[in-house]
């Protein structure tokens, strides 16, 4: 009825005009099409839901960053230190990849908060894993060459060997992430008189 600035207010009644894309549906609209009720797996869930494996995947990840932290190797020649996973990545690049998979599967796990979309990241979740399992079995497969001019002696620490173990069980979760999709309860309250298929 009235132009974009012609008026702000209606100069019968007084009200605010808005543009109709701001209003919200009229009352009779909501009833000619209600919304559809959302599936169980669909609903969202609390950020602090632990349940289908979500919260033992974030104790996981967390471990693992930890564990990166730990001592990896423990050098005795040609000096005599202690590398944690930390020092071990500053020396070869490739070794940060199992504190990039943890870190990136914290905010992954995190942010799923329905069983489908857990279920979706499963495949995810499971790529991080190996990706941090792979960094360990390539560490522990390859060793560092010793000479006669000059020596290399060496011990793996718990550090890698927990990284290891934390990053199969992290695997193994990940392929339960979600759990299964039979009778799921629904936290929607239902009219009851709705057909659902």
């Amino acid at each position: 009825m009235f132009e974009a600035k012609e008026a702000h207010t209606c100069p019968a009644c007084g009200l605010r005009l808005e543009a109709l894309s701001k209003l919200p549906p009229s009352y009779d609209a909501l009833h000619e099409e209600p919304d559809e009720p959302l599936p169980p797996h669909m609903e969202p869930l609390p950020w602090t839901y632990a349940g289908r494996g979500r919260g033992p995947l974030l104790a996981l990840a967390v471990l693992g960053l930890a564990a990166f932290f730990a001592p990896w190797v423990h050098e005795t020649a040609p000096e005599l230190r202690d590398l944690s996973g930390f020092g071990l990545a500053r020396r070869l690049g490739w070794t940060w990849a199992p504190a990039v998979a943890f870190f990136v599967m914290i905010p992954l796990v995190l942010t799923r908060r329905s069983i489908h979309k857990m279920r979706g990241a499963r495949v995810a979740v499971a790529f991080l894993a190996a990706v941090a399992l792979t960094t360990v079995a390539m560490r522990l497969l390859f060793t560092p060459a010793s000479s006669p001019l000059r020596p290399v002696r060496f011990a793996w620490g718990y550090g890698l060997y927990a990284t290891g173990a934390i990053a199969l069980l992290a695997l193994i979760a990940a392929a339960f992430f979600g759990g299964k999709v039979d009778d799921l309860p629904t936290g929607q309250q239902r009219r009851g008189d709705e057909v659902l298929h």
